[in-house]
């Protein structure tokens, strides 16, 4: 079934309702950050710029550029629907559309970059560099507006989380915390990452360099990828090194961190 934005809005209303009636304590919450809102649009604008509004910076202020945003760019609320889709189906601690919405950092940090990004791409750098610097001081999630991500990303706890200016990061992708994309030293120009649709990058790990992680590939938690990694493939250590192949073509949607180590032929 293919999630748009009016299929998740009445599917989260649907939750936000019955919760208010199991938890009548929470009713005020939930009418302020979904109830009393008439899109998916507005409440994720709401849920958003309520937690990275500035003491020089209004609210109202932060709402309006986000809702422009929006409007003139309706790809990146399809994408925010894949993306609370995945945290759903990937997390086992998920179960329902709200909690990315109302409680993940991860997702909401997701959600600022892809209107900053495009806020990048119109040249309003300064304008993307302080929403990417409220995000890092809020969420402790540090993700360049320069940074191209695909749909359909979970990122998972998502703290210590550092994605550099020219990463590319492509469709269904998960990646866990303390994960940094980088750089290899002062260099400009094209110098981080890209990473493949279907790549599963578990905790910890360091991908550095303009390397290439292919398609359906793994990379063990705490290693360090400092060469590009061949499609479907699993690497570990550090540096990382090739210890076996995937059988999954999409790890990131499995989340499956166990590997077997490929026997000497």
């Amino acid at each position: 079934m293919i999630e748009t934005p009016d299929s998740v809005w009445e599917s989260l209303c649907s939750e936000a309702s019955k919760l208010c009636d199991q938890e009548p304590q929470m009713g005020e919450f939930l009418e302020q950050h979904v109830l009393n809102h008439c899109s998916l649009s507005e409440a994720i604008v709401f849920c958003l710029a309520s937690q990275i509004q500035h003491s020089s910076i209004s609210l109202d202020v932060i709402t309006q550029v986000f809702l422009e945003v929006l409007q003139s760019e309706p790809q990146i609320l399809f994408d925010s629907c894949l993306d609370l889709k995945a945290y759903v189906e990937r997390d086992a601690a998920c179960d329902k559309l709200l909690m990315p919405l109302v409680y993940f950092k991860g997702f909401k940090a997701l959600q600022v970059q892809r209107i900053s990004h495009r806020l990048w791409n119109q040249g309003r750098h300064f304008l993307a560099l302080f929403l990417q610097s409220q995000v890092a001081a809020k969420f402790a999630v540090d993700i360049h507006p320069g940074a191209s991500l695909g749909s359909g990303i979970m990122l998972d706890h998502a703290t210590g989380l550092v994605i550099g200016e020219t990463t590319v990061i492509g469709d269904d992708v998960s990646i866990l915390h303390s994960v940094t994309l980088g750089g290899v030293g002062s260099e400009s120009g094209d110098r981080h990452p890209k990473i493949g649709s279907g790549v599963l990058i578990s905790a910890g790990a360091k991908v550095l360099g303009n390397v290439c992680i292919g398609k359906g590939a793994k990379i063990g938690a705490g290693s360090l990828v400092i060469d590009s990694v061949k499609p479907y493939s699993t690497v570990v250590g550090v540096p990382a090194k090739v210890v076996g192949e995937n059988k999954n073509e999409m790890p990131a949607l499995e989340m499956n961190q166990h590997f077997q180590i490929i026997s000497p032929s």
